[in-house]
């Protein structure tokens, strides 16, 4: 099988779905805008093809490259793995008649309102919204709904744009920010209250072959607007009790429901006082580095298993369960450029056995600002065989670990 990854270099992790790739015995291709000298060597020799793009989402150069790597052999697979390069490799595949993700699962995956609606004729709950062309349409929403509403973005990725609407001025300041009524259109939704977690999966064939259920501490929102807070992203090993069946049926409802095939997904969930609602989905692994964080609770080699799951339609190994693993970002007390940290041994002395690994910029690095994200600044990732015992290692960090700014 000839398989063709879209962009190995960049982000940085990309490397490990290329190296996934290639140890399926697979012949292996890449497209990237960047030259294959920003592979490292023992990649950059393992690859059957290689083509440099000036964009991976222009669709006309993509197209072209592929079709140069099929002269060499037919392509049965591309592969795209960032959710900004979903779609136009969607439309390649189409167009060239390459098996794989389809345009109408890859826009609904995106597509915020049309990904509602789907999700809605297949009768699985989820928060009340709409899309917004103009102005008028998103104050009788509001007026049929009531606050909170949430805008965001019809393609967003997660809480990237989305803005919380209290009240009729915070709508419209927000509107505006959106540039709705100058030919933007934006979603608009129902702001659900309880506990926000996802849930992960490799899929075969359209049926789930790892799946992992992950919470946050704080909601997204909040963690993604609030400096002091130092967020938490935990997985469990405990999916496989009676608690997490309804949300794994949901997930296996909402894939077939789409239409996804042989992808890893990324499903946004909520539960609270309305039960178990669906949030959002994307064709593509999930970000902030959690695939590293499920390799290490559960002792598998994650890229690899997805590689043979889009190589051989099927996987050797399986997670294991038998750690937590969980993250927690630690924010500068202010912006500028990073002075020093406080605690930062006393944490590494105490929780040494079971830290996965850690970012802390050196000082003199200028901070980043909390809308940046979890791993914007420094973090910490962790594993534990216990939950409960996990969260308190985290939330000890944050009492203890300080990252001090000038």
């Amino acid at each position: 099988m000839h398989v063709v990854l879209v962009e190995p270099s960049f982000p940085k992790n990309q490397r490990e779905f290329l190296r996934g790739l290639i140890a399926t015995g697979a012949s292996v291709s890449a497209i990237s805008e960047r030259p294959a000298e920003a592979l490292p060597d023992e990649l950059r020799r393992g690859l059957f093809g290689f083509q440099q793009v000036r964009s991976v989402v222009d669709e006309g150069a993509l197209a072209d490259a592929v079709r140069h790597l099929s002269a060499k052999r037919r392509v049965d697979r591309l592969e795209a793995t960032v959710e900004a390069h979903v779609m136009a490799a969607a439309h390649v595949r189409e167009a060239l008649q390459i098996h794989g993700t389809t345009s109408r699962t890859a826009w609904l995956c995106r597509d915020k309102p049309a990904m509602k609606d789907a999700i809605r004729e297949a009768g699985i709950a989820c928060a009340a919204s709409a899309r917004v062309e103009k102005r008028e349409d998103a104050r009788a929403f509001a007026k049929q709904h009531g606050y909170p509403v949430i805008l965001k973005p019809v393609d967003g990725a997660g809480a990237s744009g989305a803005t919380r609407c209290d009240d009729d001025k915070g709508l419209e300041n927000a509107l505006a920010e959106l540039r709705v009524d100058q030919g933007r259109a934006v979603a608009i939704e129902e702001f659900l209250t309880g506990h926000e977690g996802f849930y992960d999966t490799i899929t075969v064939h359209g049926q789930v072959v790892a799946d992992f259920a992950t919470h946050y501490y704080p909601n997204v929102l909040e963690a993604m607007r609030t400096r002091w807070i130092s967020p938490q992203i935990v997985t469990t090993n405990r999916i496989d009790q009676p608690t997490y069946q309804e949300l794994r049926a949901m997930g296996q409802k909402v894939i077939a429901a789409l239409g996804v095939w042989t992808s890893a997904t990324h499903m946004e969930w909520f539960f609270g006082d309305k039960g178990l609602k669906f949030s959002e989905i994307g064709c593509r692994p999930p970000g902030v580095g959690m695939w590293d964080v499920y390799a290490a609770a559960n002792e598998f080699d994650i890229f690899k298993a997805w590689g043979e799951a889009v190589v051989h339609g099927r996987m050797t190994q399986r997670p294991n369960r038998h750690f937590c693993g969980g993250m927690i970002a630690l924010r500068p007390d202010k912006d500028g450029v990073i002075s020093g940290y406080e605690g930062r041994e006393q944490m590494e002395k105490e929780f040494s056995r079971w830290i996965i690994d850690s970012h802390f910029p050196e000082p003199g690095t200028r901070t980043q600002g909390v809308e940046a994200g979890y791993m914007a600044n420094a973090w910490v990732r962790m594993r534990h065989p216990d939950y409960d015992e996990l969260r308190r290692m985290l939330d000890r960090t944050g009492e203890l670990v300080k990252v001090k700014a000038r």
